[in-house]
């Protein structure tokens, strides 16, 4: 038995980080994910596809998502099982409940574990999150199978050695310990929920297949999940994203203008392809002017530059400005003799400095 699993593809999430425009592209990237995905199915001999929730996202679905949908998965003659998580979670208001699914699709809909028989002796438990948060444990209580053969989970659920592992904001949904897979007499997991992909003894989390945000790592997307006689598994990662997001620093020591930022900018996106963001970062000279706006044009070969500020210093000489019989030079020593610790200090030296030379500019103060 071949099980083509996937997880977390989000779809109609906002993508906060980017502008409108972007973001609606991002969106129509994820559909042509969902479309890889299930094309796969078909070019690898897959004889399941299973989604481990969070498919769609329930405060921003629309009647397009639903028919997109049901168009999508029913172009395949493969069994589709869909466990909801948190995300899709199934409600009287679900997309789940609002489809009319083609005969091959099957929606786990009670929030405890019920079987499907896949083949003889092969049988899947698959559940849902009836609610968008504080789902219990779907092993908790001692569950445990009821009949003899090989057994597959399918849910979206937090293992809780697995978290301070996962991305930034990762709470315990359905939380389980990957010891109680083995005593519910299950021989794999295969999971949604965490967004970094893990391939566990007995469980597998395949991770979001498509980019929802950066700084995300690991082999991510689809896994063909091969299920051994005796309820061994073996796995094949298959990459499907739609787009490439790469997270890149440039730093500004010595740079001499503006000019020389949007250099620095365009060498190192030039290499580069699909959606870039730039952290623009180090120590500049007092007179360089530093704007987000002058990366404008950088990285035409790009989908899209996502440009932001980082930890940017101003090189200032306090004592040198100490010195000085100005204006200027009387601010720096009443700063200096102040009671303020070193951060602080430098922080209103920067900023009055900043002030007295009439600049402006986007710079966070450090």
């Amino acid at each position: 038995m071949k099980v083509l699993l996937f997880s977390d593809l989000h779809l109609d999430t906002p993508f906060r980080w980017a502008g409108a425009e972007l973001a609606r592209r991002r969106r129509h990237s994820l559909r042509d994910t969902l479309c890889r995905i299930v094309e796969l199915a078909d070019d690898l001999g897959a004889d399941v596809i299973a989604s481990g929730g969070d498919l769609y996202e329930h405060e921003r679905f629309t009647p397009d998502t639903a028919n997109f949908l049901r168009e999508t998965f029913g172009r395949t003659d493969k069994p589709v099982y869909l466990a909801p998580g948190n995300h899709d979670w199934y409600g009287p208001a679900s997309l789940y409940r609002q489809v009319k699914w083609t005969a091959n699709v099957h929606v786990f809909t009670e929030d405890r574990l019920t079987p499907i028989t896949l083949t003889d002796g092969l049988t899947l438990w698959g559940a849902a999150h009836r609610a968008p948060a504080n789902t219990d444990g779907f092993l908790q209580g001692g569950w445990r199978v009821d009949r003899g053969g090989v057994h597959l989970a399918l849910f979206h659920g937090s293992e809780s050695a697995a978290l301070p592992f996962q991305e930034q904001g990762k709470v315990p949904h359905a939380p389980f310990s990957a010891s109680q897979i083995a005593t519910a007499g299950l021989h794999h997991a295969l999971l949604g929920h965490f967004h970094t992909p893990r391939d566990a003894e007995r469980h597998t989390y395949p991770g979001n297949p498509d980019p929802l945000a950066f700084g995300e790592s690991g082999q991510r997307g689809a896994v063909l999940i091969t299920v051994h006689d005796d309820g061994s598994v073996d796995r094949q990662r298959h990459p499907v994203a739609s787009t490439t997001v790469h997270d890149v620093t440039v730093e500004l020591n010595g740079v001499a203008s503006s000019s020389d930022v949007r250099e620095r900018a365009e060498e190192a996106v030039a290499p580069l392809t699909g959606i870039v963001r730039v952290t623009l970062t180090g120590e500049v000279a007092p007179d360089i002017d530093v704007r987000l706006a002058d990366l404008t044009g950088v990285g035409r070969h790009l989908e899209a530059l996502v440009p932001r500020l980082g930890r940017i210093t101003v090189g200032y000489d306090f004592d040198a400005l100490a010195a000085e019989n100005t204006v200027r030079g009387q601010f720096v020593r009443d700063v200096l003799d102040a009671e303020l610790d070193d951060e602080d200090r430098r922080r209103v030296l920067v900023t009055g400095l900043r002030a007295l030379d009439g600049r402006a500019d986007e710079l966070e103060v450090h």
